[in-house]
């Protein structure tokens, strides 16, 4: 099982649909501006509240979460919003979207697991639907949904990840390759 990492895919940008001269498609922004985020909202009380949170949690046999600027930044900005789409699903049906680490916070042990297979730090971002799958992010600021199916990829920043969620574009599963093969 050690043998073999998680392949994380090239993928090229998808074609976004028009801008309405956000930083979002138009679907993205109208659910986003529902659930209550506007352009510069930063919540960083909020954000440090949960990053001490995670970092005082230790699981049962000593797994301890990764606290890093880009989940701080993620949740200063999405924290606490509850994202629901108001457009049918490109590909698939659209994800509503909690951003709250603290749906993770059991999940110390899973989330360093995935973080070793990408040779990343990884950590907890929030829920997709009612709890069917924990997102997660990187040192990067890249974006995976962990489920009972699998690893998902979800896009290469909280923005790529918001519009294929919302927009119920299919994610792409992250696979394993022997790091041996010749």
């Amino acid at each position: 099982m050690h043998d073999q990492q998680p392949h994380l895919p090239h993928l090229p940008h998808q074609q976004q649909p028009p801008h309405n001269s956000t930083r979002f498609p138009v679907a993205v922004d109208a659910a986003l501006r529902e659930a209550g985020w506007q352009p510069g909202r930063w919540d960083i009380r909020q954000a440090e509240e949960w990053a001490d949170a995670l970092r005082a949690h230790t699981s049962p046999a000593g797994h301890r979460h990764a606290v890093f600027p880009a989940a701080v930044e993620a949740w200063a900005e999405f924290g606490a919003l509850h994202i629901t789409a108001t457009a049918p699903g490109r590909q698939i049906a659209p994800a509503a979207v909690r951003i709250d680490p603290l749906h993770g916070l059991h999940l110390a042990r899973t989330l360093g697991d995935l973080g070793r297979a990408l040779e990343t730090e990884v950590a907890p971002l929030g829920a997709e639907g009612e709890e069917q799958a924990v997102l997660a992010i990187d040192t990067e600021g890249r974006v995976y949904g962990i489920d009972h199916t699998g690893d998902w990829f979800l896009g290469q920043d909280i923005d790529e990840a918001l519009a294929t969620l919302i927009t119920g574009t299919q994610p792409v599963r992250l696979t394993s390759s022997p790091t041996g093969a010749t």
